[in-house]
C-alpha cells in the first residue's frame, strides 16, 4: 500500500500545470485582442488625420495623392487616455502647388508632428482643437519647376558638388553662347535667395561689353523666388540643392493639427 502515494501526489501536480498553462494561453490571447484592438484603434485615428491634412491642402489650393498618416507608439490607447501622441508621421505624394499662377512640383513631403495633444473630452465631444507641440517638414522641389519660376527659355538647374548649377544659352553681342555657373542659395523671408555668380560661358568675347552682358543675365536671374505656402502653417527655415531637386527644411510650433469644433 505504501508504493500507492506517488501516484496520489502526482494527480494534483499535474492538475496544477493545465491550470498554468492554461492561464498563460488565455493571457496570451488577451494580449493579441489588446494589440489587435489597439491598432484598430490607431487606424482610426490614422484616417480622422488623412481627411484633416486633405482640408489642409485644399486650403493651400494644392493637390497631391492620399496623404499617409502613421500615428507611433505603443500601447495607442494609453496615449488616447493620457490625451498626449508621442509621434505622428504624415507623407504627402504627387504635390502640387502654385506659386504666381505656375504650378510648382513636389514629389514628396514628410512631416513629423511630436507631442500632440488631444484630451480624451476633446474626442469624445468634437469640442477643442488638436495640437502638436511642433511639427517639422521636408520635401523635395523639382529642378524644372523652380527653372519655369526664373522664366528664361532653355534655362536647365541642376545640383553640381553641393551647389545650385544652372545652364542656359543667351545672346550676347548679336552671338549665342552657352552660360554655365552656380548660385549660392539662402532663405530670406520665406523665399528661396538665388545669388548665380562666377558665370562663364565658352567662346565670349573678352571684351568689356561681353563680360557686362554676362554680369547682367546673372543679375537677372539672381531673384528671391517665392514658395507654395506649406501644410500646418510651416516655415521654411533652410534649403539645399541635391540631385533630385531642392530639398526644402521648414518647421513650426504649437501648430493646430485639427480644429474639431
Amino acid at each position: 500500500m505504501a508504493e500507492a502515494y506517488p501516484a496520489y501526489e502526482e494527480r494534483p501536480r499535474r492538475r496544477g500545470r493545465k491550470l498554468l498553462i492554461g492561464f498563460v494561453v488565455l493571457l496570451l490571447v488577451l494580449a493579441g485582442l489588446l494589440a489587435v484592438a489597439d491598432r484598430v484603434a490607431a487606424g482610426v485615428a490614422e484616417r480622422a488625420i488623412a481627411d484633416q491634412v486633405k482640408q489642409e491642402v485644399a486650403k493651400q489650393d494644392a493637390q497631391s495623392a492620399p496623404p499617409k498618416v502613421d500615428v507611433g507608439g505603443f500601447p495607442f490607447l494609453t496615449q488616447v487616455l493620457a490625451g498626449r501622441y508621442e509621434h505622428i508621421s504624415v507623407v504627402l505624394t504627387d504635390v502640387q502647388g502654385k506659386v504666381q499662377g505656375d504650378a510648382v512640383s513636389v514629389p514628396r513631403l514628410d512631416m513629423d508632428a511630436r507631442n500632440v495633444k488631444a484630451s480624451l473630452d476633446t474626442l469624445r465631444s468634437g469640442q477643442g482643437d488638436v495640437v502638436a507641440e511642433r511639427v517639422d517638414g521636408r520635401g523635395t522641389i523639382t529642378y524644372d519647376s523652380l527653372a519655369k519660376l526664373l522664366d528664361r527659355p532653355g534655362l536647365k538647374l541642376g545640383e553640381q558638388n553641393g551647389k545650385l548649377a544652372v545652364t542656359a544659352p543667351v545672346d550676347i553681342l548679336g552671338a549665342k553662347f552657352t552660360v554655365n555657373g552656380t548660385a549660392d542659395v539662402t532663405v530670406a523671408n520665406g523665399k528661396v535667395a538665388l545669388k548665380f555668380k562666377d558665370l562663364t560661358a565658352e567662346g565670349l568675347p573678352n571684351l568689356p561689353l561681353a563680360r557686362r552682358a554676362l554680369a547682367n543675365y546673372a543679375q537677372a536671374i539672381s531673384i528671391n523666388v517665392p514658395l507654395p505656402q506649406l501644410p500646418f502653417q510651416l516655415n521654411v527655415r533652410k534649403v539645399e540643392p541635391k540631385p533630385d531637386g531642392l530639398v526644402v527644411t521648414a518647421d513650426a510650433k504649437n501648430v493646430p493639427i485639427n480644429s474639431v469644433r
